[in-house]
């Protein structure tokens, strides 16, 4: 959340393309993890970006350095920003 969510969450509520780019790879993100059949948690979903994130380095990918380029269509980022953008849907903890 802290690398890419709050800037690419802002940047999604202003721009109508990123965030239908975002749900779509929110519901990609549901199907992987039958999200349909168990409830989706904090820890599921983390362990999922870090499989993401450890896949994508394994094929070559880095993460930018400073600001990110939303409008760039970079599949990792839309996917790290869609499992930020379910981690917020989550219940709180009491």
């Amino acid at each position: 959340m802290t690398s890419v969510g709050k800037t690419g969450l802002t940047a999604a509520e202003q721009s109508p393309g990123l965030l239908a780019a975002i749900d779509q790879h929110a519901a990609g993100v549901r199907d992987s993890l039958s999200a349909d059949v168990k409830p989706l948690t904090a820890v599921i979903l983390a362990a999922y970006a870090e499989g993401v994130r450890d896949a994508a380095r394994k094929h070559g990918w880095r993460s930018p350095n400073g600001p990110i380029d939303w409008s760039r269509n970079d599949w990792v980022l839309y996917r790290f920003l869609a499992i930020c953008r379910l981690a917020r849907t989550l219940p709180r903890p009491a």
